[in-house]
């Protein structure tokens, strides 16, 4: 009997052009579309034409001076993301600017969709923020409830370069948008900014069955390529996993393109596990060299331990202390990165390299 070759894989997954039309019709049930039949078949043809001949970046430019393949054309959408960053990454490091402090929502929940009702999480969001501002720094709020209550807001999953070779997964990332298979509107090449611009950063979020929400797990995945990721999509020409692989056997740097950061943790839940996603939330920032504002600096609790859902925003309203713990939070991170930005406070293993980095 022979033995399957456990490394070949499934074969690629191709639509007949019939089964690409109906999906793609999909979109358009409402009778409004009804009169535009016409108009829709000649749409249908042009992303079937992209769709069959994998046009995944149909706009691009020469890569130009500061890559090492300068001839190699980089999508204009990446070009785009990337002098973002590098713009946030000058106001970062700018001395005289005001420091930043990126909070973020990472429920899920929000009066603008089916819960019918905002999110306790960002409640406490909104009791961070006026402390944050009253220390002096400018505040940026991420609210990643939009991905649900909004057209056109997606994080798309990581597809794990990194798993193939670390200088295969870009910085920033150069999987989306991908033209060729519907796969645009990825709001990350505008969150990647948010975090490099960030002195120090606040995630407050609920538990969800164990662990964080969906869109917020979304983008620490998608994160990955701020932590060793490979800032020059030439030299791998692409996603080239021989090229990628042999870069990695050189002996790849694994650049932290967020180091240095400091961060705060506010973890909510109604009965188990936010100890838990705490840690979780504690272990993944710091894997990427962030910095920990300290005991006051991450919290975890319960908001109504055990009591009925439709009272939990009674119960917030009456737990004075656990608002009080936001607070902190708040305050000790607002005071890491002041510390930070003196020279007062510094990462104990600064002067350390990782003998294994990864």
């Amino acid at each position: 009997m022979t033995e399957p070759d456990v490394r070949k894989g499934m074969p690629p997954v191709k639509l007949s052009r019939e089964e690409f039309e109906s999906r793609y019709k999909s979109q358009f049930v409402d009778p409004a579309f009804a009169p535009l039949g016409r108009e829709l078949d000649a749409i249908v043809g042009a992303a079937w034409d992209a769709y069959s001949h994998s046009r995944k970046s149909p706009v691009t430019r020469k890569a130009g001076a500061g890559f090492s393949d300068p001839d190699y054309d980089l999508a204009v959408d990446w070009l785009t993301a990337r002098a973002a960053i590098l713009a946030a990454q000058r106001q970062h490091d700018e001395a005289s600017a005001t420091p930043r402090i990126l909070v973020i929502n990472g429920s899920a929940r929000s009066e603008h969709t089916c819960p019918g009702e905002m999110s306790k999480t960002w409640r406490m969001v909104k009791l961070a923020e006026p402390v944050l501002s009253e220390m002096g720094f400018a505040v940026d709020i991420l609210d990643l409830s939009r991905l649900t209550s909004e057209f056109g807001k997606n994080i798309h999953p990581c597809k794990s370069c990194v798993s193939t070779a670390m200088p295969l997964c870009h910085w920033p990332c150069s999987c989306y948008p991908n033209y060729s298979l519907g796969q645009t509107s990825d709001w990350m090449s505008e969150i990647y900014p948010l975090w490099v611009a960030a002195h120090g950063i606040l995630i407050v979020t609920p538990v969800n069955w164990y662990h964080v929400p969906g869109g917020l797990k979304a983008m620490m995945d998608r994160l990955v390529c701020a932590d060793g990721g490979n800032p020059d999509p030439t030299s791998t020409h692409g996603k080239k996993a021989a090229e990628a692989k042999a870069l990695e056997l050189k002996g790849w740097p694994y650049p932290r393109h967020l180091a240095g950061r400091y961060f705060g943790l506010i973890v909510h839940g109604d009965s188990v596990g936010a100890e838990g996603v705490r840690r979780t939330l504690s272990d993944w920032l710091t894997d990427m060299h962030l910095i920990s504002a300290g005991r006051f600096g991450e919290m975890d609790g319960y908001v109504g331990y055990m009591e009925q859902y439709a009272t939990s925003h009674q119960e917030l309203d009456e737990d004075g202390a656990f608002q009080q713990e936001v607070v902190n939070v708040a305050t000790a991170l607002g005071r890491a990165v002041k510390l930070g930005r003196s020279g007062r406070l510094e990462d104990p293993g600064a002067e350390l390299s990782d003998p294994a980095p990864k």
